[in-house]
């Protein structure tokens, strides 16, 4: 959709309008297609990335520019960068239902992958694959809400899905063994992946203890094997709960 604003002579191009109603009257902002569900998941911080222009409208469509009296009554200020804030986070974004449709499977797919890189299944000590948990999610028919971010609608999953499978929101704990020649440049490639390494012992061979994000797992498992050429070992020693009171997914 292009959109020519008179006002500016600004012709907007791949718009999404958010829209919210207040005081009586509609307030519009123009954003960029995609950034408005990016700001608010918490994954895109910058507001010049989202906005097109930090104009407040009655009808971007028609390129009507909202009165500053108009602005100053219904939010109590004319600052139009707070007011943008404000329309962000609560307003409604108009798309097709084709877009919409398109915008809940992708957060979808986002919410089964955040689960799946968090949890584990505590008889097999193991991380569950994101197919397996989308599956999961639509059998206790799980619906997205487009206005929470995926990041609380992850741990909302993981409650729901405690009463259908074996899941647990765990860190699990493992012990690698690398051969001396690799111990020093395999395990910068590791840091990264590891949330905190618990025992580090370098002698003839590298042996660290850490914790990881279940959903690293299989990747620190193929660095291993290649890089040492199946020298090194992994083990799986324990898990380790998350509190069930820590509502941040990191």
């Amino acid at each position: 959709m292009s959109i020519f604003t008179p006002t500016n002579q600004i012709r907007l191009t791949n718009v999404a309008v958010v829209r919210m109603k207040k005081g009586g009257k509609r307030f519009e902002i123009a954003c960029y297609k995609n950034k408005v569900m990016s700001w608010r998941s918490g994954a895109e911080r910058d507001l010049d990335e989202v906005l097109q222009t930090n104009s407040v409208f009655m009808n971007v469509s028609k390129g009507q520019v909202a009165k500053k009296e108009d602005l100053s009554k219904a939010f109590g200020t004319d600052d139009s960068t707070e007011i943008c804030k404000q329309i962000l986070a609560k307003g409604e974004v108009q798309v097709s239902d084709k877009e919409r449709q398109s915008q809940l499977e992708q957060m979808f797919r986002d919410i089964a992958t955040i689960v799946a890189e968090k949890c584990v299944n505590p008889e097999t000590k193991r991380p569950y694959t994101v197919s397996l948990i989308e599956r999961a999610m639509k059998d206790i028919h799980y619906s997205v809400k487009a206005n929470k971010s995926t990041k609380q609608q992850a741990l909302e999953v993981i409650r729901q899905l405690k009463d259908t499978m074996q899941i647990q929101r765990a860190h699990m704990r493992l012990r690698f063994v690398l051969p001396a020649k690799d111990g020093k440049r395999l395990k910068e490639k590791l840091k990264p992946l590891l949330k905190v390494v618990e025992s580090e012992d370098f002698e003839e061979e590298l042996e660290m203890v850490c914790l990881i994000d279940p959903g690293c797992f299989r990747e620190i498992d193929e660095l291993i094997r290649c890089e040492t050429k199946g020298k090194g070992s992994l083990e799986v020693l324990s898990l380790k709960d998350v509190e069930e009171g820590d509502e941040k997914l990191e």
